[in-house]
């Protein structure tokens, strides 16, 4: 970790690429390679580097265009619109000659945000695993832009990448959810389809927008020209970097043998139950390293063969032992743990397996509700229930650890190193699946991202449309009115649809109260493909996303409510009472309604509140039950009326 933090600070101190003696060649962006794919219908920018006052020339599709290099070493032209089709060859010359192989003309799609954008097939491989099996697919490519932060202004040039056609093999490490709505219009539209997948996990939406757009959030803003001082950052990070924290007495590690040695006997060891969190089975307010052991048959079925070891997910950090070996560590909290098991590894009867977990702060342990077992091709053999625990060492605070930095967080960082390098590349639109890392900040979520919508469109120079998805439920489940601050990102999501060409793919139906990377991503692929039509593709007559609060009538003691995007009517999933809705009267102490659908309304009442005024629907971090749909299936979006 900390060489990647150097090499983040030597990026930064970095305002821009020079080519120095390459200048005499023709050099390209990094989309503009093999096997790219290019926006169809519209007029197509082109451009890179060469000697200033140099002829570029480009052939493609039988047609020739040329341009001069200005004097700072830059060239720029725009083909013809193209149609739809491919594979081509384009070929480019200045004093080199260039040919890219493979280009197709089709849609070209920016998929960008943090985690559930970044989350690849891979990590979800079991719940796909015949999508992927399926996915034979050269006409949908993905170029994954690297990951680099800079904070000094718009870098000119990324650091590589490819663009990959889909096929079982390489789409594993598609975005899982770009993957499913790529392969939703590809197979509506049947053109060539395009994914540029620039996401970072665990990033704010102020990292993705311009210093342009900034100047409109005075303290992000700040924070940007604060850190524009680089020395001071560079010194920040190598002095975080150089710092030995005091030593860490690990029990586990510190005797004659490690407590995950095969040949160590188990002596004042506590019982534990698995899944579940330490704090919970008596072990109060304890940050630190904890071990905990399980022994377990298996059967001769399994011996000797390959499997993989499920183990849920532990917070924060794991490292885990089977037989005595490392099978695999995981670093922080929310990746699903699931090890390979080597041939040779599991032994018939008897087996033994050692976790050594760091926890940092909160509740330590074992998230609830989430797979614990070892899986063979046929046979498989719990882990839950009984465990051992014992205590490796407590964490002290440590009042002299330096601050530290994290670059890919810092406002426009993010714009200036993924999506600077990117532009003027065509596209046919963007989805963004983002919102995780600004809950704490939720009130102001909403002008941040029309911001950053209109921010996109000015520096593409076109009214892209714009397709978010509305975070999906997670925590604990409210089973009372209350406060949220992820309903209220989530309004600040829904806010974004008063801008034009946008659209939303309501996720409230697809979360896990205990995994912030919720599995279902083909669901939220295949929504965002709904309202890439209606919005993108101008097919006004399909159903484009969930009912949307329109309007409300006070009618005595009840309250009529009306909806947009009903399609062919209100329904609810389960075929019972709507529920989710909360109703106040002028007090706004809010309490649970009854409610009825009439046509394409819906009509709310509680006799405890004889004037009602405002409604809330599915208004909580984690709602029960929101079952508000229309007949296309498309779930209503969480809303609120007294604000």
């Amino acid at each position: 970790m900390s060489k990647q933090i150097l090499r983040y600070a030597l990026a930064m101190l970095c305002t821009g690429l020079t080519f120095g003696g390459l200048r005499a060649q023709v050099r390209l962006p990094v989309l503009v390679r093999d096997s790219m794919v290019l926006q169809r219908d519209v007029p197509l920018p082109l451009w890179g580097w060469a000697a200033p006052g140099e002829t570029v020339r480009v052939r493609f599709r039988g047609k020739s265009y040329k341009t001069n290099t200005a004097s700072n070493g830059h060239w720029r032209l725009k083909l013809a619109p193209q149609t739809a089709g491919g594979p081509f060859t384009m070929h480019i010359e200045g004093k080199n000659r260039v040919a890219l192989k493979e280009v197709l003309v089709g849609d070209v799609w920016l998929c960008a945000g943090q985690s559930n954008m970044e989350h690849s097939l891979q990590l979800h491989d079991s719940r796909y695993a015949a999508d992927i099996a399926a996915a034979h697919y050269p006409q949908i490519r993905q170029f994954r832009v690297p990951q680099a932060a800079a904070l000094t202004g718009p870098q000119a040039q990324g650091g590589g990448g490819s663009w990959i056609a889909a096929d079982p093999a390489t789409v594993r490490r598609f975005t899982a959810v770009g993957y499913f709505m790529a392969r939703a219009l590809h197979e509506r539209y049947r053109v060539p389809i395009g994914i540029i997948n620039a996401s970072w996990g665990g990033t704010p939406i102020e990292a993705w927008m311009s210093e342009e757009a900034l100047t409109a959030f005075p303290p992000a803003f700040a924070q940007l020209q604060k850190n524009k001082d680089t020395g001071r950052i560079y010194t920040m990070i190598r002095t975080a970097d150089a710092y030995t924290p005091p030593p860490v007495h690990d029990a586990g590690t510190a005797g004659p043998l490690p407590w995950f040695d095969t040949a160590y006997r188990p002596v004042g060891w506590r019982p534990a139950t698995v899944p579940g969190y330490w704090e919970d089975g008596g072990v109060r307010q304890f940050d630190g390293i904890m071990w905990y052991r399980k022994e377990f048959t298996v059967p001769s079925s399994m011996a000797g063969k390959p499997a993989r070891l499920l183990l849920g997910r532990i917070v924060d950090a794991d490292e885990a032992y089977l037989n005595g070996a490392l099978v695999g560590r995981t670093y922080y909290q929310y990746p699903q743990r699931r090890y390979p098991v080597p041939a040779g590894l599991l032994q018939a009867g008897r087996n033994v397996l050692v976790l050594r977990i760091q926890n940092w702060g909160g509740k330590g342990g074992f998230v609830p509700d989430k797979p614990y077992g070892i899986f063979g091709d046929t046979d498989s053999v719990s882990l839950k229930g009984d465990w051992l625990y014992r205590v490796g060492a407590p964490f002290v605070p440590d009042p002299k650890r330096p601050p530290s930095f994290s670059p890919q967080n810092a406002p426009a960082a993010l714009f200036n190193g993924m999506l600077a390098p990117l532009l003027p590349y065509a596209l046919k639109g963007a989805a963004w699946y983002q919102g995780e890392s600004n809950v704490m900040s939720a009130p102001e979520y909403g002008s941040l991202l029309q911001g950053l919508i209109r921010d996109w469109r000015r520096h593409w120079e076109a009214p892209l449309p714009f397709l978010l998805v509305q975070l999906p439920g997670y925590d604990d489940v409210q089973y009372l009115p209350s406060e949220s601050p992820w309903a209220e990102l989530r309004e600040g999501q829904r806010s974004a649809l008063a801008e034009p060409r946008t659209g939303m793919a309501v996720a409230i139906d697809l979360g896990e109260w205990n995994d912030i990377h919720p599995g279902r991503k083909k669901e939220v692929g295949e929504r965002l493909a709904l309202a890439a039509q209606r919005v993108a593709y101008n097919d006004t007559a399909l159903v484009g996303w969930g009912p949307l609060f329109a309007g409300q009538q006070v009618e005595g003691g009840r309250i009529r409510l009306r909806f947009s995007s009903v399609g062919s009517g209100l329904v609810t999933r389960d075929g019972g009472p709507p529920q989710g809705f909360a109703i106040a009267g002028a007090d706004k102490r809010f309490v649970w309604a009854a409610a009825r659908i009439e046509g394409n309304e819906v009509v709310l009442w509680n006799d405890a509140v004889a004037e009602p005024r405002y409604v809330r629907y599915a208004w909580a971090d984690n709602p029960d039950n929101p079952n508000l749909y229309n007949r296309e299936g498309l779930p209503a979006s969480p809303f609120r009326t007294d604000q």
